[in-house]
């Protein structure tokens, strides 16, 4: 399969992509900004916030959640309300990637943003508090629930693997490893109704599907950019694709003429539902 480009967005750090409201989501991190694609017009809103941001999530409430370098916030096209900044004393962190569970909790990691090894956390937000769920993470990202719903998918890049836990409750335990990759550093990540998962290849120009059950690949996704950096579905099986476009020569131009677009294929399956945001935001800022 090959992804098409639907939108020459000329990205930096294209991430975090939602379908939502019948249009795709998406954050440029280094530029700081929060975009909305409709992709029958090709119209493409966005809007600029004052640090950079790692994600943006839909609430059942309406509105969305955010995670930037300076803590979590509700945000409404606009108006921006910090609710918590669970690593007030890590200076240089910031949030990353970010999704929702089948109950509507909150769960975000986080990073360091010189990439700095083992900096990172897992964090699981719901009205009662914010939870450091784990620790010592380099770069979090790529979150996805098996379709049952108890098991708990998660990515931290470097380690090159897709980890697996038992969930329950918004608890998690026995984490072994299910998925690992040679040729790319894994990035953001989906599931699809068959259980099995969609990986975005930062450094490997593609995204690739894996069993999780046996480890094996069944599908890969060339892009025409080499650093792939997250992949949702939305609707009629649609796969949507996000990329970066920080290599740069030494004029400032991109090197491949793609990177930092959006892109789509067809993969003829469907996704995992991904729940908004369900309920009261934390009650105690830290738990």
């Amino acid at each position: 399969m090959r992804a098409e480009c639907i939108l020459e967005a000329g990205a930096v750090l294209a991430e975090g992509p939602v379908w939502h409201g019948g249009r795709l989501w998406w954050v440029d991190i280094e530029r700081c900004e929060i975009h909305a694609l409709d992709v029958g017009s090709g119209t493409d809103r966005s809007w600029r916030l004052p640090s950079r941001v790692g994600f943006v999530v839909p609430r059942d409430r309406g509105g969305f959640l955010v995670g930037t370098e300076h803590g979590l916030a509700a945000w409404d096209t606009g108006r921006l309300e910090p609710f918590a900044h669970p690593e007030s004393d890590r200076p240089g962190t910031r949030f990353n990637d970010a999704k929702c569970d089948p109950h509507g909790r909150l769960w975000a990691g986080t990073m360091a943003m010189d990439e700095s090894p083992g900096r990172g956390a897992l964090y699981r937000v719901d009205a009662g508090g914010v939870t450091r769920m784990i620790e010592g993470v380099s770069i979090s990202n790529g979150l996805a629930w098996s379709p049952d719903g108890g098991t708990l998918y998660y990515i931290d890049s470097p380690t090159r693997r897709v980890d697996a836990f038992d969930f329950s409750e918004g608890r998690i335990s026995r984490r072994r490893t299910v998925v690992t990759l040679e040729d790319g550093f894994p990035d953001g990540m989906c599931s699809d109704v068959e259980g099995n998962l969609w990986i975005a290849l930062w450094g490997g120009g593609c995204v690739a599907c894996h069993d999780p059950a046996t480890g094996r690949r069944l599908a890969r996704v060339e892009v025409p950019a080499t650093a792939v950096t997250s992949c949702c579905f939305g609707e009629e099986g649609t796969l949507f694709i996000t990329t970066a476009s920080r290599d740069l020569d030494a004029a400032g131009r991109r090197r491949e003429p793609m990177a930092g677009g959006i892109f789509r294929v067809r993969t003829g399956t469907s996704g995992v539902p991904v729940s908004d945001y369900v309920g009261d935001l934390p009650s105690r800022p830290n738990a």
